[in-house]
């Protein structure tokens, strides 16, 4: 390369420069007790709004801002100028226009900023899995940012689909105490009318190693599984878990979770999120009167009753905290579980494999709450973003036109029972679909992990409802030697694969998505179990054990298991408990109790490190979470107490 490669020739307009122009046409509509008592910047704010092109007469509208996670750049037919990193942010775009166009039509004026997301599906077994989870916090930090920098806006929408960017929105919205705000979820993608769903594709690379795809085969199912260029994947993992807890928490509108995306009722949402979120400034209401406690709760009915992910386990707490409502601990969601049935069949949990659209068919989350609210289970008098409560809502939804158009849209289109998706209780039941997350302990998990229980395999499930494995550990201290033995097939059935260091400290908390979706995937996958301190996409199924806690790095007595040694697990999937424990070796058996005071006593693994790519970032991020609380407490920032923490370590400094 040289400079005159660079540099190339340009004709005569290149170098015709203007340097001054006559500037917008018209006057701000200012009066002299705007010009005496208005701050400067809310004036050059006027100014700067004119130079955009914005009709000077038109400046005295309220301000709405609207937040998004949009990526890519889109030519006007759709067409990728420059890609996004994902479908689900690449069509949101569309959306935050239409709401902006709504908000001009009712005589305000629209702003709108962007933090742009990354996808965990293509960071999946990459260094780029370090930055996910931390990135949440960071996004949310500049949303808030951005909300009040704009000190004239009156309202916020958000606009948000995917794993990370949709709960960062939520968290930054949660923390608007005194502005009204609302939530548009940025739907869901089709699936390919022939193969297969965005999360099974991710598989095909381990399929292949293992000869059960061929190269034709992986080849062909991997380019058509997003089947629509827009939405979060069809399955319900922490993007579409996210938008029904979004819902959920009545800080997005009635069935509005899980939409299509790019078709016509996708965008009538965002106009109608618009409306509503202008009508809650007329009256005064605002987030602090819609996420309450019972919001809280109602959210967690609804994660149980739909089987959501439990990356929200994360999520949810982290809502909580910036909306200064209780923070749910693990007593809070295992009582949950244990009283809310599941009611909703869809990818991954199955039992019958429905994608997300399906679910919005069948009426998505008031189709859910209508069967919930027959249990007794939700507070029907939490208020919503329609500026009427959830009773209200649901009575509504029950007689109204939308509902009985889309489940027939389902009968017509799919030939599909909204019922057989979206199950009332006593077919529920019948069919076997059982609670969502259990909270096993033991000598490896002392303070907990965390494993889906409804999503193990019912054939390696005993008739009593407790799945059993006894088997010998292979410890791997990162992702990427586990599905190297796995793609080599050094493991074998029955066998406990442990993955260690991939906590907070060591990885900034990955997920193990490529684990958990290849033991899934592969025919003898059912047979082996899964334990890390890591976490796991929100559609990972089968019998992985989460969020170990202590991590490994921590001291965990995870971090101390070798080969060989034998585990004992232990999943009731009715009564929602569990053990996961050490148990000696084949030559010397051990009780849980003896086997807790031999790791107790052992070395931490001789290869157990930090990973040596672990950036800064993530190494502030995981100290900073440490402090408020770790993962139990949702991976917040909690200021008091890291002030507390940063003076009483001057103070002993001497600093």
């Amino acid at each position: 390369m040289t400079i005159e490669k660079i540099y190339t020739p340009q004709d005569d307009a290149f170098y015709a420069v203007i340097t001054h122009a006559a500037g917008p046409e018209g006057a701000l509509p200012l009066t002299p007790q705007m010009l005496m008592e208005s701050p400067s910047g809310n004036l050059f704010g006027m100014t700067q709004n004119a130079g955009m092109g914005w009709d000077a007469n038109k400046l005295t509208g309220k301000e709405v801002l609207i937040i998004g996670t949009q990526g890519g750049i889109r030519a006007g037919d759709g067409r990728p100028v420059a890609l996004g990193y994902h479908t689900g942010h690449w069509e949101i775009g569309m959306q935050m226009q239409a709401a902006a166009k709504e908000i001009t039509r009712n005589g305000g004026i629209p702003f709108a900023a962007f933090v742009s997301d990354p996808c965990d599906g293509r960071s999946q077994g990459t260094h780029g899995m370090f930055d996910s989870l931390p990135y949440r916090n960071d996004a949310a930090i500049v949303f808030r940012r951005l909300i009040r920098s704009l000190p004239t806006r009156r309202a916020v929408i958000g606009v948000a689909t995917c794993d990370k960017g949709l709960p960062a929105t939520m968290i930054a919205l949660a923390a608007m105490h005194n502005l009204p705000t609302i939530l548009v979820p940025g739907g869901a993608t089709l699936p390919p009318t022939v193969g297969e769903d965005a999360g099974k594709v991710q598989t095909i690379g381990a399929r292949f190693a293992n000869h059960e795809l061929s190269l034709q085969e992986a080849a062909e199912l991997g380019c058509r599984a997003c089947a629509s260029p827009g939405g979060g994947c069809q399955f319900l993992g922490t993007a579409g878990t996210s938008q029904v807890v979004a819902e959920a928490l009545g800080l997005a509108l009635p069935h509005s979770a899980l939409a299509p995306s790019g078709q016509a009722v996708w965008l009538e949402i965002a106009r109608q999120s618009a409306r509503a979120v202008s009508e809650l400034d007329n009256r005064g209401i605002t987030t602090q009167d819609i996420l309450t406690d019972k919001a809280i709760e109602n959210a967690m009915v609804i994660h149980a009753a739909f089987g959501g992910s439990t990356n929200l386990l994360l999520h949810i707490p982290a809502i909580a905290y910036a909306a200064g409502c209780t923070i749910p601990d693990v007593e809070h969601w295992t009582r949950i579980n244990r009283k809310v049935p599941r009611l909703v069949s869809v990818l991954p949990n199955g039992p019958d494999y429905h994608p997300t659209v399906r679910a919005f068919l069948a009426g998505g989350v008031p189709e859910v709450m209508l069967h919930l609210r027959a249990l007794g289970l939700l507070h029907e008098d939490a208020m919503t973003v329609t500026g009427q409560t959830v009773g209200e809502n649901l009575d509504w939804w029950q007689a109204s036109e939308r509902r009985a158009r889309f489940r027939q849209c389902l009968r017509e289109q799919d030939g599909v029972d909204p019922d057989d998706v979206i199950l009332p209780p006593a077919r529920a039941k019948a069919k076997g679909l059982t609670s969502t997350v259990c909270f096993p302990t033991g000598n490896i998990a002392p303070e907990g992990s965390v494993i889906k229980a409804t999503a193990i395999d019912p054939s390696v499930v005993g008739e009593d409802g407790v799945y059993r494995h006894t088997g010998r550990a292979r410890v791997f201290i990162s992702e990427a030697q586990a599905i190297k033995a796995i793609k080599h097939e050094e493991i074998t059935q029955g066998d406990i694969m442990v993955v260690i260091g991939g906590g907070p400290s060591g990885t900034g908390m990955e997920e193990t998505y490529q684990l958990t979706s290849a033991l899934k995937h592969i025919s003898w996958g059912k047979t082996v179990s899964l334990i890390t301190d890591a976490r796991f996409s929100g559609v990972s199924t089968g019998a992985c054990f989460g969020h170990v806690s202590p991590e490994a790095l921590a001291g965990g007595p995870i971090g101390k298991l070798r080969d060989n040694d034998i585990i004992e697990i232990a999943v009731d999937r009715l009564t929602l408990t569990g053990s996961v424990n050490f148990i000696g070796t084949a030559e010397k058996p051990l009780t849980p109790e003896e086997g807790a005071q031999a790791l107790a006593a052992r070395a931490v693994h001789p290869q157990l490190h930090a990973h040596e790519f672990l950036p800064d970032d993530t190494r502030l991020w995981a100290a900073l979470q440490s402090i408020s609380g770790g993962t139990w407490k949702g991976c917040i920032y909690d200021t008091d107490k890291i002030i507390e923490v940063i003076n009483a370590g001057k103070k002993a400094l001497g600093i």
